[in-house]
């Protein structure tokens, strides 16, 4: 584990005027875990609990050039990507990262909509994300919805969620965290899908949640504890526990950021 006060982390992501998600949630969480955040916006949104009601994206030569300061002058010690909006901007930064593939580590939360709804990638964009940017991933981290999306296959349930973690490993990332919010019973079970294993990462389901957020939450945490040193499994476990502590601490079922990752 790192112990310098300076760790670097960025986010290129979507701004979500109510800080419970995108950019804002993504800075939130890197504050809870000690570490220094940076950011590159994708787009501004009109979004919140109940949904997204207007996208309006950066163009992508800005947010390549935003990257190109951030990765010369800050010199991240780990990255995470959000919504990314379109193929255009999908390949500016894919461009930008390939570079720096398997020396930082890369977490890609493929946003495609809203928990709340709204589409948060233009349609015919996904295989862009697929080819281009997964490949260059440590870790992705799709809900279960994202999942089928991106296996082109049916709804996904709880008895499949691990072979469909698995799956995903043919798409050329490194690792895949399958996130089951979207799930049923009393436990929220996630999946660590690597190359050498399938572990299933559990913790009660509470009631009454808002998912406003907690996918950008996790991702971001995960993303601080690679940055800080922690093994892909620890790292997957402690960013589990911080997005439940995160909820339990919060009211009406919303993510409280500010709770201490440690």
């Amino acid at each position: 584990m790192r112990r310098s006060d300076y760790i670097p982390l960025c986010t290129i992501a979507g701004s979500d005027p109510t800080g419970g998600a995108g950019l804002q949630g993504d800075l939130k969480t890197f504050a809870a875990h000690g570490v220094r955040g940076t950011a590159v916006v994708t787009a501004l949104t009109v979004q919140g609990a109940r949904g997204v009601s207007r996208v309006e994206p950066v163009a992508p030569d800005l947010v390549a050039q935003q990257l190109a300061v951030v990765l010369a002058e800050v010199e991240p010690l780990g990255l995470k990507t959000g919504m990314l909006w379109d193929s255009a901007t999908i390949q500016v930064v894919a461009e930008a990262l390939a570079p720096h593939q398997g020396r930082l580590p890369l977490v890609v939360d493929p946003v495609l909509a809203a928990s709340a709804g709204g589409d948060l990638l233009v349609p015919g964009s996904l295989v862009t994300l697929i080819t281009q940017l997964l490949p260059l991933a440590s870790v992705i981290t799709p809900n279960l919805p994202e999942a089928a999306r991106l296996l082109a296959c049916g709804p996904i349930d709880d008895r499949q969620a691990g072979e469909a973690a698995r799956a995903l490993l043919a798409l050329g990332c490194g690792a895949v965290l399958l996130k089951g919010g979207h799930g049923g019973g009393s436990e929220a079970v996630d999946w660590l899908a690597t190359s050498t294993a399938v572990t299933r990462l559990a913790l009660p389901r509470l009631p009454g949640v808002d998912p406003h957020g907690t996918g950008c939450a996790l991702s971001a945490s995960l993303a601080a504890f690679l940055g800080r040193g922690f093994s892909l499994e620890e790292a997957a476990e402690a960013a589990k526990a911080y997005v439940h502590r995160a909820l339990v601490a919060g009211r009406g079922g919303q993510l409280r950021h500010d709770v201490p990752a440690f």
